[in-house]
């Protein structure tokens, strides 16, 4: 049976054209339409839309084969006109501006543009495959049915509360399947709603019927997947509407890609399917669709591609188309730019298949047979030829001095090689080193900035090492800041590769990785695939701090130990302590304030003291003529006041 006809593809526009899959269409980054040869494996056509960098293109849907009239021809018999073979022609592409062009190939130019239909940018296209109709699906929530023939609107209808970021219409063009989050199938003759469907928990990216039975029978099934979802979910339509639910589902590695199945007629026909995952690997299915399936199905085989290196590296695939024969496969692999198409003979009788192919012999073959549209410019003597850098770069003038003044002139006004600034920076940190002034011609931090570009694009080693020897705090962030953002994830990755390295080096790729954290948060948290990017950069920090805590915990201890250790040998060294006292003071007796006071007395109390004197005197000697054994006494009571004296003294 023949491969349906409608390939499509929204987050990848990568797509072969029905039946024969003569082309293959590719947009890739630069907004460029490229028809590739399959069976030459040539470039055929190549067109730039005129707002190919403002409006890229979002998705791209080849048109169903028709006959098409080649310049004037003859009149041809009715033996010879049934002999007409139906070609691959228009083909739809949507873009970011809400515009939709159709471009094609037997004309090799733009057929027409359809505008005027969407508010917001153009999710999914998707052809009828009969009429000369095209249907859109945009971030206004509506759905547009153009008309080919007059380029104009034919009907508009709102869709859903959210995007519409998927369409597909059936094999016989009167259901229509849109989906944001949630799944509706439509009747084209009514505009109506006919089914509705629970969808996934993300915006739905591919949307394809399985069967081409009605949908009266319980026989009529659709697949879909969505974003950052692992699973393929084939519905049923049934007529009683409990079809709310997936009946069965497909395992994958990562989000699908890019699909092309072979489509079931009959209960007894299995639906082949091939599925293309972001992370590059090809899956194969084979599926008889009769009724619900509790458990996932994984694929019958699994396709991986990868170079002939010593050390070999994956190469992702970009699309894939099922031929007739079931171990007959068309792959197309390598970059967007330059895809690699090939017939390839798979053995589906292994899980697991890994083919090895020499990428660049294969780029080298094609790119011989390939009409080269680039041409080399004669430059003569007088011309200028500019280095690639950061837009608007000027670099300041400073003035020279009288030693390179000579060197100037026989330079002719050339700009600086890239040795010539690698040498710069040699001068530049022998200087520092060795305390000298800085050279006049030293490198400003935006020609940090290109250099690092170039040598991450280029992935010279040389290059690199010269920059990332910067160790001045403040050009490092100016660097970082001034980088473009293409160049944030090889800047992360180059610096994974260094940091599991040597310790020193290490330290010195951390201060990068700051910066980079610090000034390019944003851009990194909005990538989708950040988690597999920097997966390798996160287990190597986390295996380097998993023994920081231990550490810690030694480091106090032996912060404790050594500070009792020093604290016992400051005992040890200190001398025996002077107790003498550095200062003395002495208050004045009570007898000596008495005797202050008295010379403060007038005369004649004097004379009073003297007569008091004279009578004690007197007292003094009856007192000795006395017995005596009767001084005892008085000798006990005179030690007692002599004690009472002593304590008011004391006070």
């Amino acid at each position: 049976m023949a491969a349906d006809g409608l390939s499509i593809s929204l987050k990848l526009p990568c797509v072969f054209s029905p039946k024969s899959r003569q082309y293959l269409a590719v947009c890739a980054q630069d907004g460029r339409l490229r028809v590739w040869n399959t069976d030459s494996k040539t470039l055929h056509q190549e067109y730039v839309p005129s707002a190919h960098l403002s409006a890229t293109c979002t998705c791209v849907a080849w048109g169903p084969c028709r006959t098409v009239k080649e310049g004037p021809q003859r009149k041809k018999r009715k033996s010879e006109a049934a002999q007409v073979e139906e070609k691959a022609d228009l083909l739809a592409m949507g873009t970011a501006a809400g515009t939709v062009l159709i471009y094609s190939t037997a004309k090799g130019s733009l057929h027409c543009t359809l505008d005027g239909g969407h508010s917001g940018g153009v999710n999914c296209v998707h052809w009828h495959p009969e009429d000369s109709l095209l249907y859109s699906g945009s971030d206004d929530t509506n759905i547009v049915e153009w008309d080919l023939q007059t380029g104009k609107t034919r009907s508009k209808w709102k869709a859903d509360r959210a995007a519409v970021t998927s369409l597909c219409v059936s094999p016989d063009g009167k259901l229509l399947l849109s989906a944001g989050h949630v799944i509706k199938m439509w009747d084209l003759e009514t505009k109506e709603v006919y089914r509705k469907f629970t969808g996934h928990s993300t915006a739905v990216t591919t949307l394809r019927f399985a069967t081409t039975r009605p949908p009266d029978s319980n026989g009529l099934y659709f697949l879909s997947g969505a974003a950052h979802d692992r699973l393929l979910s084939v519905w049923q339509v049934r007529e009683d509407g409990k079809d709310k639910n997936s009946v069965v589902s497909f395992t994958l590695t990562d989000e699908p890609q890019h699909v092309d199945l072979i489509t079931s007629s009959s209960k007894e026909e299995a639906v082949r399917l091939a599925v293309v995952c972001k992370d590059g690997q090809l899956h194969l299915f084979e599926h008889f669709l009769n009724g619900p399936c509790k458990k996932p199905l994984s694929p019958s085989c699994s396709v991986q591609m990868s170079d002939t290196k010593d050390s070999p590296m994956p190469i992702p695939l970009l699309a894939a188309a099922l031929g007739a024969d079931p171990r007959s496969v068309l792959l197309a692999y390598g970059n967007h730019l330059q895809p690699v198409m090939e017939n390839a003979e798979i053995n589906t009788a292994e899980r697991h298949v890994c083919l090895t192919r020499d990428i660049k012999t294969n780029l080298s073959l094609s790119m011989e047979t390939t009409v080269s549209k680039v041409k080399t410019p004669i430059a003569n003597a007088k011309s200028k030829v500019l280095i690639p850098g950061l837009p608007g770069h000027k670099a300041p003038v400073v003035s020279a001095p009288q030693g390179t003044e000579k060197r100037k002139k026989d330079a002719g006004n050339k700009e600086m090689s890239i040795a010539e600034q690698l040498g710069e920076i040699n001068l530049d940190a022998s200087s520092s080193q060795k305390g000298a002034p800085k050279a006049a011609a030293s490198l400003q931090t935006d020609n940090y900035a290109v250099l690092l570009m170039q040598g991450l694009e280029s992935k010279d080693a040389n290059i690199l090492n010269k920059v990332f020897q910067t160790r001045k705090a403040a050009e490092i962030k100016k660097t970082v800041a001034r980088l473009q953002l293409p160049a944030v994830i090889p800047l992360v990755e180059e610096l994974t590769t260094r940091l599991q390295g040597n310790p020193l080096v290490a330290c010195m790729m951390v201060r990068w990785l700051k910066e980079v954290l610090v000034h390019h948060t944003s851009y990194l948290a909005s990538l989708p695939d950040l988690v597999t990017q920097l997966g390798v950069l996160y287990h190597m920090i986390e295996s380097r701090v998993k023994m920081f805590h231990k550490l810690t915990k030694l480091h106090g201890k032996l912060h404790l130990l050594t500070t009792q250790v020093a604290a016992n040998d400051s005992r040890n060294s200190v001398s025996d302590v002077d107790y003498t006292a550095k200062l003395v003071y002495e208050e004045e007796s009570a007898d000596e304030e008495e005797a202050s006071g008295d010379e403060a007395l007038s005369s004649e109390d004097s004379d009073h003291w003297e007569e008091e004197e004279a009578m004690q005197e007197d007292e003094g000697d009856e007192e000795e003529d006395e017995d005596p054994d009767s001084r005892t006494e008085p000798k006990a009571n005179g030690d007692e006041d002599m004690e009472h004296e002593n304590e008011s003294e004391e006070e």
